[in-house]
């Protein structure tokens, strides 16, 4: 160290300095941080609010430094991600769900008996308080996406680990692109009702009344009067008397023609055609009648199929 230095430090300590660092200085003016610039960043920001910082840099052509500096420190902005909702509600929604809540509220009035609003549902906690029978009535339902594979997430598979034990290891796996949609039901127990639509079935696909009426085991009202129609007219080929019935059933015309106006087929036609000609013989044995009704039946639902 040189003499002047030291005779320097001597001068700065007797003029009651403390410190040996460099004050601090102004530096030099800044030309990119100014006005102009914070109001070109500020007009881009308000056209365009997901535009990068190398973006704004390229385009007013200053550093990325500076564009950062501008954007966080002067302005004060910072890029925020938008926050889930689990429903976009239109005004029409929100009208519904309002006209929904006061009907139930109506409910409420009516199976408690009371006719001041201020003071329904609310309990001495605070709470909501209603006939318990409303809400056992009330069922509700959605309709959401499955996976068909949904693999526990890795703070599930966490466990208690002491220092002397191995380190715990875990493959990656995937959710599966595979699901389905499951339609639920339910109410204040729980679920009353879980649906899972087929797959490769979209929303204007057409799916046959027989399958409906398989999925619901509702009979056909078709099916059942032609059920019944073959048990009637086995039940009058079995008759060994007289009776206008059986005389009705067995009248032929004279011209063996069908006046006019008449509909071309009768009634019997297609017992004929699934029992044959003799198909009186054959009615005189009653089980064997009763079992071969399952076929005109079937033979019934394949023409109703085409």
């Amino acid at each position: 160290m040189s003499r002047s230095r030291v005779n320097q430090w001597c001068t700065w300590f007797g003029e009651g300095r403390t410190s040996l660092g460099d004050e601090p200085k102004s530096g030099r003016p800044k030309t990119s941080t100014n006005e102009e610039n914070t109001t070109r960043v500020d007009e881009l920001i308000r056209c365009d609010r997901r535009m990068k910082i190398r973006e704004f840099a390229l385009k007013l052509k200053i550093p990325k430094s500076t564009v950062h500096e501008i954007v966080h420190d002067t302005l004060g902005y910072r890029k925020v991600s938008a926050r889930w909702v689990p429903k976009m509600l239109t005004e029409d929604h929100k009208l519904q769900r309002v006209e929904i809540s006061q009907r139930l509220l109506q409910r409420c009035q009516q199976d408690n008996g009371d006719e001041d609003t201020t003071h329904i549902g609310v309990g001495p906690g605070g709470a909501f308080q209603a006939n318990n029978n409303l809400f056992d009535n009330l069922i509700t339902g959605d309709e959401t996406w499955v996976h068909l594979n949904t693999p526990e997430t890795k703070r599930d598979s966490m466990t208690w680990k002491h220092p002397s034990s191995p380190v715990t290891r875990k493959f990656k796996v995937q959710r599966s692109a595979a699901k389905v949609m499951a339609t639920v039901f339910w109410d204040a127990k729980g679920v009353n009702l879980l649906v899972i639509l087929p797959q490769e079935i979209k929303l204007k696909n057409r799916i046959p009344t027989i399958e409906i009426r398989k999925e619901t085991q509702v009979i056909d009202i078709v099916q059942y009067i032609e059920r019944q129609k073959w048990r009637w007219a086995g039940h009058i080929a079995r008759e060994k008397d007289n009776r206008w019935t059986k005389k009705c059933t067995e009248w032929q015309p004279r011209s063996g023609r069908r006046d006019r106006g008449r509909p071309e087929a009768r009634w019997i036609d297609d017992i004929r055609k699934a029992a044959g000609p003799q198909w009186q013989r054959k009615a005189q044995d009653r089980r064997k009648w009763k079992t071969s009704a399952e076929g005109y039946i079937l033979q019934w639902m394949d023409k109703a199929s085409k």
